[in-house]
C-alpha cells in the first residue's frame, strides 16, 4: 500500500456556549486530510473511497468551493492570488467525506503551503444549513511555526441562535501526528462560544476507513441530526432566534493574521 500525504484523523468535537444560557456538547468524529494533488491517486489505491461517484466513502468536488466543476485547487489559488498570497505548494483539505453518499460539513479547512512546504495561509470554508457557503482566508507571515493564532469578523449567518455581529478567533495546531482547531466567538459583550476539534492522525487505508465506518456509523447523518437536536435543546432553554440577514455578496472574507491580545486571553475551556 502506498504511503499518502493524505490521512485520516479521528477525535472529538466539543462546543461550549457561555450565554445567555450555558450549553455544552461533545461528539466523536473523524475527518480526512486530502492533498488536492493526490486525491485521484488515493481513489485509485483504495476500494472504499471514490471521487465524484458513489462508494462507502466519497469526495465530490462540488461539495466545496463555488459548487461548480472548476478544479478545486484552481479555485483556492485564485483566492490566494487575489489576497496577494504567494503559495504554490501543497493545498491540503481537512473535511468529512461523504458516507454512503451523504455529507454536511459545517467547517472545512484548507492548509495552503508555499513551495518550500511552509504554511502560507489557512482558508476556512463554512457552510450553513440554509445552503449557503462562505470562506475566511487568513494569510501567514513567512517563517510562522507552531500554534497559529488568527482572527476575522463573522460575515455568514450560521446558527439561528447567533447573529453576525460577532468576530471569530482561531487557534490552530496544523496537521501532524496531532491536530487541533479552536474557534472562539465573541460579540460586543465578550466571549460567547468556544468550539474545539482535537484529533489524532492515522494512515489512510481501506482498513482504517472500515474501522471508522464501524466506530462512527453514519457520521455525516449524525452531524446534521445533531445540529437540529442541539438547536431544539437551545430553544427549550429559552435562547431566542436571531434574524437571518442576506448572505454576503463576496465569497471570501479576508481575515487578520494575528489575534488581538484581548481576544487571545478570552478563550474558554470546552
Amino acid at each position: 500500500m502506498a504511503s499518502f500525504r493524505s490521512a485520516l484523523y479521528t477525535g472529538e468535537v466539543a462546543h461550549h456556549r457561555l450565554r445567555p444560557k450555558r450549553h455544552r456538547l461533545r461528539y466523536k468524529v473523524f475527518y480526512l486530510l486530502l492533498d488536492l494533488d493526490e486525491i485521484d491517486t488515493v481513489t485509485d489505491s483504495l476500494r472504499l473511497f471514490s471521487r465524484n461517484r458513489f462508494n462507502l466513502f466519497g469526495f465530490r468536488d462540488r461539495d466545496h468551493g463555488d459548487g461548480t466543476a472548476a478544479p478545486l485547487r484552481e479555485q483556492i489559488e485564485c483566492h490566494l492570488r487575489r489576497a496577494s498570497v504567494e503559495a504554490g505548494g501543497p493545498i491540503r483539505l481537512l473535511t468529512m467525506p461523504r458516507v454512503l453518499g451523504y455529507v454536511f460539513n459545517p467547517l472545512s479547512i484548507y492548509f495552503c503551503h508555499r513551495v518550500d512546504n511552509s504554511l502560507a495561509a489557512i482558508f476556512y470554508e463554512v457552510s450553513n444549513t440554509f445552503g449557503e457557503r462562505h470562506s475566511y482566508l487568513i494569510p501567514l507571515e513567512a517563517g510562522s511555526t507552531g500554534t497559529i493564532h488568527q482572527a476575522s469578523r463573522k460575515t455568514l449567518y450560521v446558527s439561528p441562535f447567533l447573529g453576525v455581529d460577532m468576530s471569530y478567533s482561531f487557534t490552530v495546531a496544523p496537521p501532524g501526528e496531532q491536530l487541533s482547531v479552536t474557534i472562539a466567538g465573541r460579540d460586543g459583550k465578550g466571549p460567547l462560544l468556544v468550539a474545539k476539534l482535537a484529533a489524532t492522525r492515522q494512515a489512510l487505508t481501506d482498513a482504517a476507513l472500515a474501522r471508522a465506518f464501524v466506530v462512527y456509523p453514519l457520521l455525516t447523518l449524525k452531524v446534521i441530526a445533531g445540529i437540529h437536536w442541539e438547536a431544539l435543546l437551545l430553544w427549550l432553554k429559552g435562547v431566542r432566534l436571531e434574524r437571518r440577514p442576506p448572505a454576503p455578496r463576496e465569497a471570501v472574507t479576508l481575515g487578520h493574521e494575528r489575534l488581538p491580545s484581548a481576544t487571545k486571553s478570552a478563550h474558554t475551556s470546552v
